[in-house]
């Protein structure tokens, strides 16, 4: 019985770090994206300067 038990949380966890990893990738490309458009804002604004 706690085996199983035990299985199963195992199983549940490695799910939920698969998840996790996406979720974290997806972030870390919106967070690139935001310092990209602020770079481009930057040099533009030094470019009118």
């Amino acid at each position: 019985m706690i085996k199983k038990i035990l299985a199963t949380l195992m199983l549940v966890g490695m799910f939920g770090s698969i998840a996790g990893c996406n979720t974290v990738a997806g972030m870390g490309k919106d967070i690139e994206r935001a310092g990209e458009a602020t770079q481009d804002t930057a040099a533009d604004v030094k470019r009118k300067m």
